[in-house]
């Protein structure tokens, strides 16, 4: 299976529990294999099957409530 890395800008976290709670929302998406989010940087890490997107991994953590960037 092959393998997208996915980098994310992402504001409007304010401590590890917004990091916590966008990564537990993103593994639970179907095609995403592991999500390393930190607060102190304000960025994502998402690794990927192939057939999900940056957009829509942009799209679900606006979604949550915090505002993501490719």
């Amino acid at each position: 299976m092959a393998e997208q890395v996915h980098t994310l800008n992402i504001t409007g976290m304010t401590c590890s529990g917004c990091s916590g709670r966008i990564m537990r929302v993103l593994e639970a998406t179907p095609g995403v294999l592991k999500a390393d989010i930190s607060h102190d940087t304000g960025s994502g890490i998402v690794t990927t099957s192939t057939e999900v997107s940056t957009s829509k991994l942009v799209e679900i953590v606006n979604s949550v409530g915090f505002e993501a960037s490719a």
